[in-house]
């Protein structure tokens, strides 16, 4: 499915109820399964990635796992199947999945006691896993590739014979989610401990909670309503955000703050506002590495408002999805912003721009990030047509409805820009 974007014809403004946390409910799904005699999950996010991971966790028998384009659900899942005596299971996924590394979870796993073994190419999935009682102990591992090869292994952490004591190596990734993850866990009745770079988790068992868990809304999914906010210069109302957030990602306000976006945490009838003001840093130098989702709509917000930026903490986005610095850098290019990759991980702009002489027909490269950091150069380029947008689903399937819901105009691909009103 292609869209072709048209703004909003007056001022953009609009209340909308984001998807809720991806990356908690992935953690709530996990943490519930290993939990005996839990019941099932009242809420948790409504999309390809979760529904992926609901799927397979419902069906403990499969003898072979699709995860598809869920890295998150690769790697949570193969440390869940590690554990499971008795089972064996062959994990697989599309054919990114199979260019996406394992092997630093695989090691730290197979130094636990697992029996995992590679059905392809060492280091990357398919994988063979016969679930076996862990071992557990003292380990150390490489944090700086992925936060979920460390909360994968945490979560399995109270079923090993020994508990888990492990350091973390190099530059760490994303320690936010790796505190989410400790969090998540408490809820469930365990404790782990977080102490500079040593997690240590006692062994144990998890227990249900006595209260529902309540899964908050996805501030990585807010990002894009900050950059549509930022760019438009309107207000959006979001009913189910909160201040007081578990989620790394939280940060967005902060970095929008010196974009040009205010949030009231205390708005209208009890919601979020975005509110727009004229304030904005003339350059922003961020480091991304504790938030590195965030990085694809502050980079098109920074191109489109025409502040120079030089961005670091950037390394594990080739690993994403797609190589999402690449990807960046060539569909910017079509509106003109040439992006330079000063080194792996750090990226930077100079405010100059190369002429343009067609429409944008931005390239999403089966990235839900892409699709909706794109989405918002319409506001300054009327009919901009992104390819594969429902690539959406993968995290905010409703995204393009709320897109409408605002003031936006989505078309048919292929259909012809509208013919302009004449003045009277």
């Amino acid at each position: 499915m292609n869209l072709r974007l048209l703004p909003p014809e007056d001022f953009l403004q609009g209340r909308l109820m984001l998807p809720l946390s991806k990356s908690m409910s992935a953690r709530a799904l996990v943490i519930n399964a290993l939990t005996p005699g839990a019941p099932p999950l009242a809420r948790v996010a409504e999309c390809d990635d979760t529904t992926s991971l609901r799927r397979a966790l419902a069906d403990p028998d499969a003898g072979r796992v699709d995860v598809g384009a869920a890295g998150t659900t690769m790697r949570f899942l193969t440390a869940y199947y590690a554990c499971r005596e008795g089972h064996s299971v062959v994990i697989d996924g599309s054919e990114r999945m199979r260019r996406r590394p394992i092997g630093v979870l695989v090691d730290a796993l197979r130094a636990l006691g697992a029996d995992i073994s590679y059905e392809g190419e060492e280091g990357y999935p398919p994988l063979r896993v016969n679930g076996r009682r862990l071992a557990g102990g003292d380990i150390e591992m490489d944090a700086s590739v992925s936060s979920q090869y460390v909360s994968a292994l945490m979560m399995i952490a109270p079923l090993m014979e020994r508990g888990l004591t492990l350091t973390l190596t190099g530059d760490v990734a994303s320690r936010p989610y790796i505190i989410m993850t400790l969090k998540m866990m408490k809820l469930w009745g365990v404790d782990g401990e977080l102490y500079r770079d040593v997690i240590t988790i006692a062994p144990g068992a998890y227990s249900a909670p006595a209260v529902p868990v309540e899964i908050e809304g996805d501030w990585s999914a807010a990002a894009a309503w900050y950059e549509i906010t930022a760019i438009s210069g309107g207000m959006i109302t979001i009913d189910n955000l909160t201040d007081e957030s578990c989620q790394g990602d939280r940060i967005v306000a902060d970095i929008y703050s010196r974009l040009g976006v205010d949030t009231d945490f205390e708005g209208e009838d009890g919601g979020t506002d975005l509110c727009a003001n004229p304030d904005a840093n003339a350059r922003a130098d961020i480091d991304f590495s504790e938030c590195p989702d965030l990085a694809q709509c502050v980079t098109v917000t920074c191109a489109m408002l025409g502040f120079p930026f030089r961005f670091t903490g950037l390394s594990t986005l080739a690993i994403k999805e797609t190589d999402r610095i690449e990807a960046l850098r060539r569909e910017l290019l079509k509106i003109g912003v040439v992006i330079t990759v000063e080194a792996p991980g750090v990226i930077s702009w100079d405010g100059r721009r190369l002429p343009v002489s067609e429409l944008p027909v931005f390239d999403t490269y089966d990235d839900h990030r892409m699709a909706m950091c794109l989405a918002a150069v319409a506001l300054y380029i009327p009919g901009v047509i992104i390819r594969d947008a429902e690539v959406v689903t993968k995290s905010y399937p409703d995204f393009w409805e709320h897109m409408r819901s605002v003031g936006f105009t989505l078309l048919d691909g292929d259909a012809p820009l509208p013919e302009p009103v004449a003045e009277s």
